[in-house]
């Protein structure tokens, strides 16, 4: 055709990425996504935490919905149960429905510690997740009655 330039390539001279080439650039790209799996691996706790902030904060809502209906908290004893099933000893609620499938755990799989009174406000029902170490009474729980910023 004319006007149409067409290249033509010897056997064996056609040009592309060594083998050398591409393990540099694997290996380049292999470490960027290493050093963001840490990244993401620390900010994990962090999502951990919030999360089960929120979720202390949802518990709270649900128990105070509790005893609108019912006309107190529940008792230690009847716990975090009392919001999946209706407690059948005192205090036994008015009026009772059911605000979760199964008793809530915090993000790492932990169940959540039910007070009441509170410790800090006795007019109001306390839940304490026992944080990143699993432990209740450590630096890490996280409390319904925690200053909030």
């Amino acid at each position: 055709m004319k006007g149409i330039e067409t290249r033509k390539t010897l056997p064996g001279t056609a040009r592309g990425f060594s083998l050398l080439e591409m393990i540099a650039v694997l290996g380049i790209i292999a470490l960027i996504l290493g050093a963001a799996a840490v990244v993401v691996g620390r900010s994990g706790e962090g999502a951990a935490i919030s999360t089960t902030e929120a979720m202390v904060q949802g518990i709270e809502t649900k128990l105070m919905e509790y005893r609108r209906l019912g006309g107190n908290y529940p008792s230690d004893s009847q716990g975090l149960n009392a919001l999946v099933n209706k407690p059948s000893t005192a205090p036994i609620p008015r009026r009772w429905t059911k605000a979760y499938d199964n008793v809530p755990k915090d993000a790492w799989g932990n169940e959540f510690q039910y007070k009441y009174p509170g410790s800090q406000d006795k007019n109001r029902p306390e839940v304490i997740s026992a944080g990143t170490d699993g432990e209740f009474g450590t630096d890490d729980d996280i409390s319904s009655q925690d200053p909030r910023t």
